[in-house]
C-alpha cells in the first residue's frame, strides 16, 4: 500500500509542478477497489492527461503504471512492480548502464574458459 500512496504524492507533486496552469485539473476517472483478502486495484485520471493504475495484494505485491506529459513537452510512460525482488520501474525515459567493453567481454570469456585450481595456503 505504500507504493501507492508514493506513487500518487509524486504525482501531484508533477502535476503542481507542471509549466502551465493546471490549477483547474480535475478528476475524470477513479476507480478504488479494496477487498477483505487484502488484495486492491485502482486507476484514476485527470484533464490534464496524468493516468495512473494499480493492482496488488497489501504489502506483498504490486504492479502498476502511470503516464503524464513533462514539463517539456515528453511524455513520461512508466510500468513497475513491488515485490520481494523489490521496486522494479521500466520506462524510456530512465537511464540505462552503458554497455560493457569488449575488451571486458573478452576477459571474461577467458577467466570462465580456463578455471584455475584453488591453492591451498599452509600455515
Amino acid at each position: 500500500m505504500y507504493t501507492s500512496a508514493l506513487i500518487i504524492a509524486a504525482l501531484c507533486f508533477v502535476a503542481t509542478s507542471y509549466a502551465g496552469d493546471e490549477s483547474q485539473a480535475i478528476i475524470t476517472k477513479y476507480e478504488n477497489d479494496i477487498k477483505p483478502d487484502g488484495s486492491y486495484n485502482y486507476e484514476y485520471g485527470t484533464s490534464n492527461n496524468i493516468q495512473a493504475q494499480e493492482s496488488g495484494v497489501g504489502s506483498v505485491y504490486a504492479a502498476g503504471s502511470y503516464q503524464y506529459t513533462a514539463p517539456n513537452g515528453e511524455n513520461i510512460q512508466l510500468e513497475y512492480t513491488a515485490d520481494v525482488n523489490g521496486y522494479q520501474p521500466k520506462g524510456n525515459h530512465l537511464p540505462t548502464p552503458p554497455p560493457i567493453p569488449d575488451y571486458i567481454l573478452k576477459a571474461l570469456a577467458y577467466i570462465e574458459a580456463h578455471p584455475f585450481t584453488r591453492i591451498q595456503l599452509k600455515k
